[in-house]
């Protein structure tokens, strides 16, 4: 008789047949909605799980994220209206007659309900998306059982256990509170502002990181008396000449900073305002102010407390998720993409690049993992900011100071002249590779519409831009794009850098 044997190794049809889901998102942000939806267009039947906890003030969203609800989006719609603000007045000086132009302010309830209204029609949108694109959205609070199965609590309490072959964390951060008497009763953060239900009046903004530079900068053009404190330096991890300029800028347009300052307690007046405690770190002088907002933006925790990673067997690292070059944990089969990933950039065109990379690998046969490196962004403080590549500092520590040369020069945009806007911190900078043709290594740039700017010089940089084929970049006239083609003073001459024409 012949013998039958068994087979050990399951078929991949037994496999899919195993789990529900090829794929389970966890996270309805930026990141995991591009994952889940391109994953779907590889093939994969997906299911894409998002809960929003409500801040301590009460403040939830819907679908899409930090980016869409309470980042992003709603922060360039105030940052436009402030600009607007500054625009009106601009506009007498050009001669446009406007009757009484100190008497024009914001209303505030109505501008939120305009932003807010935006952010519910892209939540629509959204869901709408999922459907026609077949992902399956389950309003609910993902957390492991198992590394194959996911536990959705929705909004009901009851609770819903899906399982999948392969699932990607995408749930992203919150914004930290300081452990201070009063942070949580009476501060908000970033998550209530762009739905704060009275105006702001005058603001303390703890934090320079910057989310704290942008809110307070578009609360002051808004007519809101707001002040910054920071604890150590402003704008942590970018280039420190270009965020030193950011700040002195903001100063100039009478935004107070606190430097060296931390806060020491929060309390309610009898009137129902804001007593303000704070300390000097270096002087240990204590001080004290009131305030009608106290915003938090010290920074933001990855949410990995309500994932339950231990049923999953995955490693965290600083309330962060440890991942490899390719987004994959050190469990194989669970990945991780966005804010809530160690070491990456925290930025959301990121997030969705690298989870549409992950699907593609994952379920279309592709190799392409992330490149991280060279990633531009925007401060979209009152007079812009924005960066591509590395800043000053980091490339002296990795190629010597002797081997990098660094262009730079201010400059006068022709539309501050007729209202007589200060040209004072209008200044780009271009770091570069000393010898050859001068590899750029990064680009600088303080000044009107930045992010516009600097993507275009993003793509170049991307390319291996030098600075010779910069420099034989005819610029386009008169522009402020154009004064990276006109850089020719190093730091390293002690040259003036500052333009005698603008058109010679």
């Amino acid at each position: 008789m012949g013998v039958v044997l068994s087979r050990c190794r399951p078929t991949p049809k037994e496999i899919e047949d195993e789990y529900d889901y090829d794929l389970i998102v966890i996270g309805g942000g930026s990141g995991g909605l591009a994952c889940a939806k391109e994953a779907v267009a590889n093939g994969a039947k997906v299911a894409c799980l998002d809960f929003v906890k409500p801040t301590p003030l009460g403040t939830k969203w819907g679908i899409g994220g930090t980016c869409v609800n309470v980042g992003c989006i709603p922060k360039k719609l105030m940052h436009q209206a402030s600009l607007l603000g500054e625009s009106v007045h601009e506009a007498a000086a050009y001669g446009w007659e406007i009757p009484n132009k100190e008497a024009i302010k914001p209303d505030w309830e109505k501008l939120v309900q305009s932003v807010q209204n935006h952010i519910k029609s892209v939540n629509w949108v959204t869901r709408v998306d999922l459907r026609d694109k077949k992902v399956e959205y389950i309003n609910g609070l993902g957390f492991f059982k198992d590394p194959h199965t996911v536990v959705a609590k929705l909004k009901n309490n009851t609770e819903r256990t899906i399982t999948a072959s392969k699932i990607v964390i995408a749930v992203g951060g919150r914004p930290r509170y300081p452990d201070i008497p009063g942070a949580l009763e009476y501060g908000i953060t970033s998550d209530d502002l762009f739905s704060l239900d009275r105006a702001p009046g005058k603001t303390l903004v703890v934090g320079a990181g910057y989310i704290g530079l942008e809110c307070a900068g578009f609360l002051k053009g808004l007519g809101y008396e707001s002040t910054v404190m920071v604890r150590s330096i402003v704008l942590r991890g970018f280039d420190q000449q270009m965020a030193n300029i950011v700040a002195d800028s903001m100063v100039e347009r009478g935004i107070p900073f606190l430097h060296k300052t931390i806060p020491k307690s929060v309390e309610k007046t009898e009137d129902g305002r804001l007593l303000v405690k704070y300390v000097n770190t270096e002087t240990q002088e204590e001080g004290s102010d009131v305030y009608d907002t106290v915003l938090w933006a010290i920074g933001r925790k990855g949410l990995v407390d309500d994932l339950n990673l231990d049923a999953a067997g995955i490693q965290v690292k600083a309330d962060k998720i440890a991942v490899n070059e390719a987004e994959q944990t050190n469990v194989p089969h669970i990945y991780a993409i966005g804010d809530i990933i160690h070491g990456r950039p925290e930025l959301t065109p990121v997030a969705i690049h690298a989870g549409r990379l992950l699907a593609r690998r994952l379920f279309g046969g592709s190799k392409q993992i992330m490149d991280y490196t060279d990633v531009a962004t925007t401060v979209f403080s009152p007079l812009e900011y924005a960066c591509v590549g590395m800043a000053e500092e980091d490339a002296i520590k990795k190629y010597g100071e002797d081997n990098i040369e660094v262009f730079h020069g201010f400059y006068k945009p022709t539309e501050f002249f007729i209202p007589q806007k200060s040209v004072r911190y209008c200044y780009v900078k271009a770091v570069a590779e000393r010898s050859g043709d001068q590899k750029v290594l990064g680009l600088h740039y303080v000044g009107p519409v930045a992010g516009e700017v600097i993507q275009g010089f993003a793509a170049a940089v991307k390319s291996g831009l030098t600075m010779k084929i910069l420099l034989n970049t005819v610029g386009i006239h008169p522009t402020t794009a154009e004064e990276f083609t006109r850089l020719s003073i190093t730091k390293r001459s002690g040259m003036d850098p500052t333009p005698a024409s603008c058109c010679s």
